[in-house]
């Protein structure tokens, strides 16, 4: 989809009533709905984080950044994500923390990016973090510069793939909490997306449905 179209439509997106729950559902792994009813979020108190779903043109076309990140001795290793991270003190709201993040992690400055708005949060049980996803857009093409730390590249995602069921795809994975289990998930090129991002991916792909 051309960028100046995907534009015309930012509007409606603001308006519409977000699939939320049922968006979410389609990407839950396997006993992990369970899992979540049977947790009291009050008495856990998960720590907090917000991630960016940043759209911009490339070459005139509607694409979706998207990060993978390091290798590490943690839950989210190698993992393609969307930019963002936890919520910092200096932070006076969640939008800022995505901005924040989105800026040290790629390099887009805050200035760049116009926030469209909140989607709806995201518990992650292994690493016990309430995640807030923001959609923005930024008019110019982007140049990104790593926090090597953290991100070890870039999957640029265009809109017409995102909005394709045929990336839609059941998998089995090794995950922190069992050897070999079949999930939902986006396959992304070569990469596979699953969790938590997948999730978040599915409620924006049920959004745009309702307004494209």
């Amino acid at each position: 989809m051309h960028f100046d179209e995907f534009l015309k439509y930012t509007p409606k997106i603001l308006n519409v009533e977000l699939p939320a729950a049922l968006a979410h559902a389609k990407m839950v792994p396997p006993n992990r709905e369970d899992l979540l009813k049977s947790i009291d979020l009050s008495q856990i108190k998960p720590k907090r984080a917000a991630v960016m779903m940043l759209f911009y043109p490339k070459n005139f076309q509607t694409h979706l950044a998207l990060i993978l990140r390091t290798s590490y001795n943690g839950v989210h290793s190698s993992q393609i994500a969307f930019p963002g991270g936890k919520v910092e003190l200096e932070d006076f709201d969640l939008k800022q923390t995505a901005l924040r993040e989105t800026h040290e992690e790629i390099g887009i400055h805050p200035s760049s990016i116009n926030v469209i708005r909140a989607f709806t949060e995201v518990y992650i049980p292994p690493s016990n973090f309430m995640v807030y996803p923001f959609l923005g857009y930024s008019h110019d093409e982007l140049k990104f510069f790593l926090q090597e730390e953290e991100v070890a590249g870039i999957v640029e995602f265009p809109l017409v793939d995102f909005l394709d069921d045929k990336i839609l795809k059941n998998t089995l994975i090794q995950t922190s909490y069992q050897n070999s289990i079949e999930v939902p998930g986006f396959q992304v090129k070569e990469h596979f997306i699953w969790g938590a991002t997948a999730m978040m991916l599915s409620e924006l792909k049920e959004t745009l449905k309702l307004v494209l």
